[in-house]
């Protein structure tokens, strides 16, 4: 499905220490534009890949047909990982599949014993 929209660039900065251009947007489009559909604009406009791009605002105004988008797009996607901040829940559940990962090698390690 091809969205119709009309972009302007509003803003366009070069963050170095991140290693990302903050961007922001104003599409002219008729319904309410989703965070996957900006990603892929975004992707398209600039000619990087959407794995790279952090679409972190879509805000409109009632009864307009204007959005302001707001993007981060990143030199890589290594540059993303470490720059996206994760919230307690997401860090919880990373340490309990880590943990779990362990006790399932040491299972295995006890059967290898028991086995030889």
């Amino acid at each position: 499905m091809r969205l119709s929209y009309k972009m302007d660039i509003k803003k366009n900065t070069k963050n170095a220490l991140f290693n990302r251009q903050e961007m922001s947007f104003l599409i002219e489009n008729e319904k309410n534009p989703s965070f996957f559909d900006m990603k892929k604009i975004v992707s398209e406009k600039l000619s990087k890949p959407e794995e790279n791009i952090d679409v972190y605002g879509v805000k409109g105004k009632f009864g307009r047909n204007t959005f302001l988008v707001k993007a981060y797009v990143y030199d890589s996607s290594d540059d993303l990982e470490k720059a996206v901040q994760k919230t307690r829940k997401q860090r919880k559940e990373e340490a309990k599949i880590a943990e779990e990962a362990k006790k399932a090698v040491a299972e295995a390690e006890k059967k290898q014993e028991a086995v030889a």
